[in-house]
């Protein structure tokens, strides 16, 4: 963490939620928490029950069960991570589902992109949607889907959670053994500061307004905004499925269905949404 930048703090729970209350007056219910199991998780069971009148956001200081892609478990300390969800109903055909992910991930890299300002260029998306600072992993994004209850006329509920770290890039370095950034960083790069707020507002209405997008043009409407924020892009890559590399190649962007395209000697193969990582060669 840079000397020069001090860490976002985190407000007290309800002070928070009241001052997103007050920006965000398209979400109809906002709450923050001290600590939860997975907001996620929270947000989807609510969803079952069929609660209406979304899009809503939960937010938590700290999260006890969180999950990240794959089902990996995923645990922060209070006041290192700023970590929300959001619950948006959406009305798309369950083939098109798979495309919310990288959308998500797009989003949130555009916002966090027009809180830090220009001279924070280093933010980038590494397919599906982990938002990076350079190489390095800032916030890790999870998009879940349920069917909502009343038949296929009632669509379904997408739950986008995002975790950004705020504070221990070097520690969680250190102890996942690989490179990990943290928002400070970001920070020392860039003339602007943000509050925690900040953050939040710009990801929850850039998720919303991307999703209504979605809706009405597909995904397509985002391979442009996906080129330029992509971290892969002509790099060479293995494709990874539980430790076993299906292929080689290098990304070059993705197609109309929000899958990555990876260029092999047989042509470009596109790479569904799922418990696939993608690690650079060596």
């Amino acid at each position: 963490m840079s000397a020069q930048v001090s860490p976002i703090d985190l407000p007290a729970p309800e002070a928070l939620a009241r001052t997103l209350s007050t920006r965000l007056p398209a979400f109809q219910d906002i709450s923050w928490t001290v600590s939860t199991g997975s907001t996620n998780a929270d947000l989807l069971a609510r969803a079952r029950a069929g609660a209406a009148g979304k899009p809503w956001l939960l937010g938590t200081h700290l999260q006890e069960t969180g999950r990240g892609r794959a089902g990996r478990p995923w645990q922060n300390r209070a006041g290192s991570t700023l970590m929300f969800s959001c619950a948006f109903d959406v009305h798309l055909p369950p083939a098109q589902l798979p495309a919310l992910s990288p959308l998500a991930g797009i989003a949130a890299c555009e916002a966090l992109r027009a809180v830090a300002g220009p001279d924070a260029a280093g933010l980038c998306m590494k397919w599906p949607n982990d938002v990076q600072w350079h190489d390095a992993k800032l916030a890790g994004v999870l998009v879940e889907t349920t069917r909502n209850p009343g038949g296929s006329e009632a669509g379904h509920t997408v739950v986008i959670g995002m975790g950004v770290n705020l504070i221990d890039a070097d520690r969680l370095s250190l102890a996942l053994e690989r490179e990990v950034a943290d928002w400070s960083q970001v920070e020392a790069a860039s003339a602007r500061r943000a509050a925690a707020a900040d953050l939040v507002c710009a990801s929850a209405m850039a998720w919303l307004e991307a999703v209504r997008t979605l809706e009405r043009e597909g995904f397509g409407a985002f391979r442009q905004r996906f080129d330029q924020v992509d971290a892969l892009a002509g790099r060479k890559v293995n494709v990874l499925d539980k430790g076993a590399i299906l292929l080689a190649g290098t990304a070059c962007g993705v197609d109309e269905q929000g899958r990555l395209l990876v260029q092999t000697p047989e042509g470009a193969k596109p790479i569904l949404v799922g418990e696939i990582s993608i690690r650079r060669q060596a």
